[in-house]
């Protein structure tokens, strides 16, 4: 599965960086977040701040890095990325 990334700055309090996803179709698939490094819970990790579809109501994960966000969304989906 081919997955678009395309930069946004997210509103999250501290003006953060983000990631929407898309699929190749140019649908919206989820939004990632990039946490701050001073983030207790999980910081510097990349956060499910939204998914949709098959991505919507399940946990909101972090993630390493993007491949490994990437890689999460392909399976979810049920494709490899």
């Amino acid at each position: 599965m081919t997955l678009v990334l395309q930069p946004v700055r997210v509103a999250n309090g501290i003006d953060g960086e983000g990631m929407l996803v898309f699929d190749r179709e140019h649908r919206l698939l989820a939004v990632l977040t990039h946490l701050s490094t001073k983030n207790e819970v999980a910081p510097g990790q990349w956060y499910l701040e939204a998914g949709f579809g098959r991505l919507e109501g399940v946990n909101h994960p972090t993630f390493a890095d993007l491949d490994a966000a990437q890689a999460w969304i392909g399976h979810r989906l049920g494709k490899s990325h």
